[in-house]
């Protein structure tokens, strides 16, 4: 197995290529994306965390240290991919970041139900997003503590 997918530390979960794009280049920016998988859709994105499919050979247990997750996406939406992934005691405590497109207070209110650690509704403007992603990169994997 490729061991870059063994390390992976973010895992981002977008089907917009300008997003996603624009997410890795300014991590890579702030030298947090050496370890970065971008899965484009929410069947992926399971594929990846549980270890299935395209990903069986890698292990349950070696999960990112955090996933961006849009709530749109294709095949399996973002809400259930978060249900799955908060609702298995081997996943349970991967951080998840929202970053969406969505205002909505219902999809506010359903992803911290389900468990969401922070909801982040994606800024419009370049700049606005490129700063977002990269004070998510640094917190998350540089301040925050997560369990062992």
């Amino acid at each position: 197995m490729n061991d870059a997918i063994r390390e992976v530390e973010i895992l981002l979960v977008e089907d917009n290529p300008s997003d996603a794009e624009l997410a890795i280049r300014t991590l890579k920016k702030s030298n947090l994306a050496n370890k970065l998988l971008w899965v484009k859709d929410g069947a992926e994105a399971l594929d990846f965390i549980f270890a299935t499919g395209a990903y069986s050979s890698r292990n349950v247990v070696n999960g990112p240290k955090v996933i961006l997750l849009d709530l749109r996406l294709p095949k399996v939406d973002g809400m259930e991919v978060l249900r799955r992934i908060k609702g298995d005691k081997r996943t349970e405590c991967i951080p998840v970041v929202v970053l969406t497109s969505s205002k909505e207070d219902r999809d506010v209110v359903e992803s911290y139900k389900l468990g969401v650690n922070s909801f982040i509704s994606k800024p419009v403007g370049f700049e606005e997003f490129a700063k977002t992603v990269s004070e998510l990169g640094f917190y998350w994997l540089l301040v925050n503590q997560p369990p062992v």
